[in-house]
This record gives C-alpha cells, structure tokens and sequence, in this order.
C-alpha cells in the first residue's frame, strides 16, 4: 500500500494523485499556492526547516520521501496512530488538534509551508501526539520513519536541523501554554495568538506590519484562547476599531503589532 493510500481520508474525500478536488464549502477564500516542482529549485523554502538544507542533501531528502496533495478538510494522521512517517508542508496549511476526553478537542497550532509534522514521534518510534487535518488543500512530502531515520545517519546537517526543528516545537508547545495560563484577559489571549499566527504563518511587510491567511472561524479562534465564539469576534470587532487589525479577502494584516505585544 502506498503512503498516499495510507492518508486518514473523511466520507466522501478521496484523494487521487496530482488532483485535488474543489471543495463547495470552503470557509474562506483561495489561498494561492505552489505545486513544489523539486526541493531545491522551490521558491517557497522556509528558513529553520528540512527544506533549507543545503542543495545535496535536500537532493537526498527528497530521493527518500514522495510527494502527494491533500484536499481541504481532509485527516493526515490521527492522535494515537503509529508514527509511520514524517510529513513536510510544501503548500497549504493544516491544523493540529489534541483530543480529550468526552469529544473534546483544542486547536493546538497552524502548520503552513516548511513546518515537519511528526518528527518527535518519528524519532522516538512513537505514536504520533496530535492529529493533523487540512484547513486548505495541500501538497506534502512523505518520509517513510525507516527511510528518514537513514537519511538523518548519513548527513550530519540533517541530524542538526532535526534538532533545531524539535526546538521550535518546544518553543511552540511553550508559546500555546503561556497563551492559556498566563493571559489574564481575552483581550491579552486573542492579541498573543494574532502574534503567533503572524510569526507562524505570515510575512512582514516592508513597513513592519504582518500579513497572514484567516484560516480559523471564530469557534476555532475561541478554542485556541479558551474562551466563547462571541466574545472573540466582539475583541477582534474592537482591535478592527481601534486600527490596530483589519481583515480582508481572507487575509488578516497586523498594522500595529506593537499594540498586541503591549497587552502581554
């Protein structure tokens, strides 16, 4: 069985190679993206992750794993699963999601191009400790665990960037906590998660402001911040008010990232 054919798939989502169907209830508008045509000649390589690795062993990395798309709304990998592989973000974005008890589920962070999705629990033989699911369509790079493990003892830049990468999930997994724990108001909890995505997921602009893709309804938005749906659109209806946001064509821009960062 192929590792496409192994991708978690909802009722009614099936993926086929190379096509990724239009989805009719899309909460958002297209967000563009790039059919990797080869790592090392892709235009939209991240700095910190597997793909800015230097041109030979990027060349290695992508001998050794394969690519597929994904379309929107679709599981990648469910918490709980065996790690059987390593996934790397070429375009689109996923969601990742830890599950409770009694159905009860939290948005733990957005993943976009460049971001690794199961390296710790590849590494560990593990299972993996969230799961992962489409917010737009999407194009990946697979790495079956046996194959990367094989990769990583060959190229000790790799085994470095491994490192660095698990950093940064530490560093994400932190960021989510504070966020929850230590934000006293919505106001302080809203304004470090626009923040996050910013850094996460967007670009800086030429004159210090940010831009990202809106990929979360409000209810998502409220379960990231821990608090009611309603509350968070009346604090982002404030932060539009008081120009420090605005929200168009599905793009978020941060005008006054200085303002957020005060509340904290």
């Amino acid at each position: 069985m192929s590792e496409q054919d192994r991708v978690e798939r909802r009722p009614g989502k099936m993926v086929e190679e190379g096509h990724i169907p239009e989805d009719p209830h899309r909460r958002h508008a297209d967000i563009p993206r790039h059919a990797p045509s080869g790592c090392v000649a892709c235009s939209v390589r991240r700095p910190g992750w597997f793909c800015s690795l230097g041109s030979a062993v990027l060349a290695d990395l992508e001998l050794a794993s394969s690519a597929f798309s994904l379309p929107a709304q679709a599981r990648l990998f469910s918490q709980g699963g065996d790690a059987r592989c390593l996934y790397i973000i070429c375009g689109g974005y996923l969601k990742l999601v830890a599950g409770g008890k009694e159905d009860r589920e939290m948005i733990v962070r957005v993943a976009g191009p460049g971001s690794v999705l199961g390296l710790y629990a590849v590494l560990s033989h593990g299972i993996y400790e969230v799961s992962a699911e489409s917010l737009t369509a999407a194009q990946l790079r697979v790495v079956e665990r046996e194959r990367f493990l094989a990769f990583l003892n060959s190229h000790k830049e790799a085994q470095m960037r491994a490192v660095q990468c698990i950093c940064q999930e530490y560093r994400f997994a932190l960021q989510d906590a504070c966020r929850i724990a230590l934000s006293a108001t919505v106001a302080t909890r809203l304004g470090r998660l626009l923040l996050e995505l910013a850094h996460q997921i967007g670009e800086r602009l030429p004159d210090g402001e940010f831009r990202f893709p809106l990929l979360l309804t409000h209810e998502e938005i409220a379960s990231m911040t821990s608090t009611a749906r309603e509350t968070v659109t009346r604090t982002l209806s404030q932060f539009r008010k008081d120009g420090w946001i605005s929200i168009e064509d599905s793009l978020v821009t941060l005008h006054h990232p200085d303002h957020l960062q005060a509340l904290l």
